[in-house]
């Protein structure tokens, strides 16, 4: 598959697997989808890229693939094993918002890192600020409010609540640095 249509192709698979088995999950990777598409001024050729890894980031989840319960690895290594995907598309389900943290806690460290090189940083960024603000429903949060919707849903206690507290810094860096090239991008008028 070339990266021409990555993304229709990426929302007809997120689509088989999510919408019927994790709807509100469904809804979620549309509204990150969204938002993806909204970062085309400052992406440019890769928006396609990044709106089809939107699609992806979250199927891990999906019943048939969990293997590990790390949803990035889960669906990173679906993407590479089974759909054949691109590796930018595998790298950045690896490694989106702040996964390192999250596969440090769940002792799959090694696995992330031996098994998927890191993305580059603006990509992991533009997916993290894509995540970051949208809400379990694909509705559009500020990245604190997502940020509190998280550690409500889980509680204090639980793993992903502790990976998330050890990724709020990376995560705010991520939705600074895209704001501040959305930003940029509106002040030259290009927007």
């Amino acid at each position: 598959m070339n990266s021409v249509g990555q993304a229709e192709w990426a929302r007809d698979l997120a689509q088989d697997l999510l919408e019927m088995t994790l709807p509100r999950r469904w809804a979620h990777t549309q509204g990150v989808a969204a938002r993806a598409m909204s970062l085309a001024p400052i992406l440019g050729d890769e928006a396609d890229t990044l709106t089809a890894a939107a699609y992806l980031h979250d199927i891990g989840y999906a019943p048939d693939l969990v293997d590990t319960g790390f949803h990035p690895l889960d669906g990173a290594r679906y993407l590479r094993d089974v759909a054949k995907a691109d590796d930018t598309l595998c790298r950045l389900v690896a490694h989106h918002s702040c996964a390192v943290n999250e596969a440090l806690n769940r002792d799959l460290f090694d696995a992330l890192t031996a098994e998927f090189d890191e993305e580059r940083p603006e990509l992991v960024e533009a997916l993290t600020y894509c995540d970051m603000t949208t809400g379990p429903d694909g509705t559009h949060l500020d990245v604190t409010e997502r940020l509190a919707e998280i550690h409500s849903r889980y509680g204090p206690e639980h793993l992903v609540s502790r990976s998330i507290t050890a990724s709020t810094p990376c995560i705010l860096a991520a939705v600074q640095a895209v704001e501040k090239g959305l930003s940029a991008v509106r002040q030259g008028g290009n927007l």
